[in-house]
């Protein structure tokens, strides 16, 4: 009987991802024999000992803080995954030729991004085909896919961050004109995540119309600060937890080509 293929999220801290569950569930209703467990790590440092250790593991999640840390491992790159520079799926090979040449011995490495996939198909539904432009706020992982999944729909994306940048805005340069401008808002910090949740961007919100799509990437709480106060205004909002769903959905794919 062959061994139980076994998945699971990298990253730290864990304690607010749902993945597990999602994943574990989803098996057992499908009747998958497989498991999906956290590897949370202080330091990426500890990756190789913990893949060599694992030779039932097929593939990982990855999370903050590592969708771009993870990428000094890998022995090859997805074109969509290298174009967003971050990567949150890996598909682990163990290899039963040692001599092979791999970063980390005997494993074989393959990043990809299937972020893009869950926003596209989360945000797509919202849209009114007259968003010309999008405020991408953050300037992580999880925003990298997010500007280039605007991009693929036709939409023009800016980061805004706290600290000014070539090629970005501050919170400060978020004028009426800037506002009236960017119909789409997509967060993508983790401000107003569980537990913190009395925290939201810096934002103008006063200046959100009807005409706006305001966008959280944080799934927990379902309904965040940024949310509340974007709706307030009546601003279309939306949380991750549809992403989340579609971007793990994509990973099972990615991970066994089914």
């Amino acid at each position: 009987m062959a061994p139980k293929r076994k998945f699971g999220l990298l990253g730290h801290p864990l304690g607010h991802s749902f993945s597990r569950q999602f994943h574990n569930d989803r098996f057992a209703q499908l009747g998958i024999d497989a498991e999906y467990e956290n590897f949370d790590m202080e330091d990426i440092a500890q990756l190789p000992a913990m893949l060599q250790n694992q030779p039932t593991l097929c593939g990982l999640n990855v999370t903050i803080p590592y969708k771009q840390a993870v990428m000094q491992f890998l022995d090859a790159l997805d074109p969509l995954a290298e174009r967003i520079g971050a990567v949150n799926v890996v598909r682990v090979e163990h290899l039963t030729d040692a001599s092979v040449p791999t970063r980390v011995p005997g494993v074989r490495l393959t990043g990809y991004n299937s972020d893009i996939v869950g926003f596209t198909e989360s945000l797509r539904p919202m849209l009114q085909g007259t968003e010309r432009r999008a405020l991408v706020l953050g300037t992580g992982g999880a925003s990298r896919a997010v500007f280039v999944a605007l991009q693929e729909l036709g939409i023009e994306p800016v980061y805004v961050s706290r600290t000014a940048a070539p090629g970005r805005l501050t919170y400060a340069d978020l004028t009426p004109q800037v506002m009236q401008q960017h119909l789409v808002i997509v967060n993508c910090t983790p401000l107003g995540m569980f537990p913190k949740v009395d925290a939201c961007p810096d934002l103008p919100y006063e200046l959100l119309t009807p005409q706006h799509i305001c966008f959280d990437c944080v799934y927990n709480p379902a309904e965040t600060l940024f949310m509340k106060r974007s709706a307030a205004q009546g601003a279309q909002t939306k949380c991750g937890y549809d992403m989340l769903v579609g971007q793990a959905i994509e990973s099972y794919r990615i991970w066994t080509n089914q």
